[in-house]
């Protein structure tokens, strides 16, 4: 099996559907990402809550950064296997995922029932005090849930690469590389005098 020591061609490290699932619901944090009026990419970390393949998160209505997604909705959100708490299971997949998503906005008392709740007890999972110490701060009246909708998912599976570059990843594990794996790095190789690169 040809290797890239390199990593030039990351494209082909995708996670499976179960391995995002474990990833989102055991990394505490992201980052949120957003564009500024005057064009500036902005990104702050953020406790957030996986559910029903949406990317939740809260933070103050005053933000700058409510006023900026309600002006253009579109946002990134990544969210990395760093994120992990201690004491995490050892055996969960490594690498990180950039979700390019849609944001929407809610206030109603349901959804900050269930999300206070599911985000308390995620950050609080062996302390039932911590979790309603958790859920009385979060329970203020400027406080304002962002709904991410993912629309494309950049994935690196930092466990499948290492299993690869030690020669014992089997084939149907890996992914088909995308364009700028093939079509762009190779361009860029043979203007730089390098012979292209067609095999994983």
């Amino acid at each position: 099996m040809a290797q890239t020591h390199d990593h030039e061609m990351v494209s082909i490290y995708p996670f499976t559907d179960e391995e995002i699932d474990k990833l989102m619901n055991n990394s505490v944090e992201c980052v949120l990402m957003w564009g500024t009026k005057d064009g500036w990419p902005v990104g702050v970390t953020h406790a957030f809550v996986w559910h029903e393949g949406k990317i939740w998160i809260t933070f103050s209505e005053h933000r700058h950064r409510t006023a900026a997604i309600r002006r253009d909705n579109r946002v990134s959100v990544n969210v990395s296997a760093m994120g992990y708490p201690a004491g995490a299971p050892a055996d969960l997949p490594g690498g990180a995922i950039t979700f390019k998503g849609t944001g929407e906005f809610y206030q109603d008392e349901d959804t900050k029932k269930w999300f206070y709740e599911a985000l308390s007890k995620k950050l609080n999972p062996e302390s039932k005090e911590g979790e309603e110490f958790f859920y009385n701060l979060l329970d203020s009246p400027l406080r304002i849930i962002l709904a991410v909708t993912p629309v494309k998912k950049i994935m690196y599976n930092g466990t499948l690469a290492g299993k690869h570059m030690a020669g014992v990843a089997d084939e149907g594990e890996l992914g088909e590389p995308m364009a700028v794996d093939k079509d762009r790095m190779n361009k860029l190789r043979a203007e730089k005098g390098l012979p292209p690169r067609d095999k994983v």
